[in-house]
C-alpha cells in the first residue's frame, strides 16, 4: 500500500456538484492499494500517518503529529500511485490491486482512521474527484507499507 501524505491547511473533495468531504487542517492522504496488499498493510499505513511528526511545535521543529494538533485526515483513493512509467510513455498499472480488492482495503483503511478518533473525511472510490487544498510548507511525504522508499 502506498500513500502520499501532505500537510494541509484546508482540503475539500467534490464529485460533480456534491462535496464528499472537508477538513480544516491536518493531512491529505492519497492512498493506493497494491496487488499483494493485505489488512496488515492498511493498518501499518494508518498508524504511520496518524503518528507522522510533520507539524511544527512551539520551537518551529516538525515534531507533532496530526493527533497532537487535533487535525483531521482526508483520505482519497489513488490507484495511479502504482503506475509504472519506467518504460514507454504510458504508465502500466499491473501492480495496482483490482478494483474490488482495492475498494475492500481502502474501506478497511478508512475504518482504521475512523477508529483512531481523529476527524476523517474522504473522497469517493472510483469517482472522478476534484481535490482542493492548501499544502502548508509545502510538506509532502511518500509512504510504502513494504518500505520500498
Amino acid at each position: 500500500m502506498r500513500a502520499v501524505v501532505q500537510r494541509i491547511r484546508d482540503c475539500s473533495v467534490r464529485v460533480g456538484e456534491r462535496q464528499t468531504g472537508r477538513i480544516d487542517s491536518g493531512v491529505l492522504v492519497y492512498l493506493g492499494v497494491g496487488r499483494s496488499d493485505t489488512e496488515r498493510d492498511a493498518r501499518f499505513l494508518c498508524d504511520k500517518v496518524l503518528n507522522l511528526r510533520i507539524f511544527p511545535d512551539e520551537a518551529g521543529k516538525m515534531n507533532l503529529s496530526v493527533r497532537d494538533i487535533g487535525g483531521g485526515v482526508m483520505v482519497v483513493s489513488q490507484f495511479t500511485l502504482f503506475g509504472d512509467a519506467r518504460e514507454g510513455r504510458r504508465p502500466s498499472y499491473t501492480e495496482a490491486a483490482d478494483p474490488e480488492r482495492a475498494r475492500t482495503l481502502y474501506e478497511k483503511a478508512l475504518q482504521f482512521f475512523l477508529q483512531s478518533g481523529v476527524p476523517v473525511a474522504h473522497g469517493e472510490f472510483q469517482a472522478l474527484m476534484e481535490v482542493s487544498y492548501t499544502n502548508m510548507g509545502p510538506v509532502t511525504i511518500l509512504l510504502d507499507s513494504e518500505k520500498r522508499f
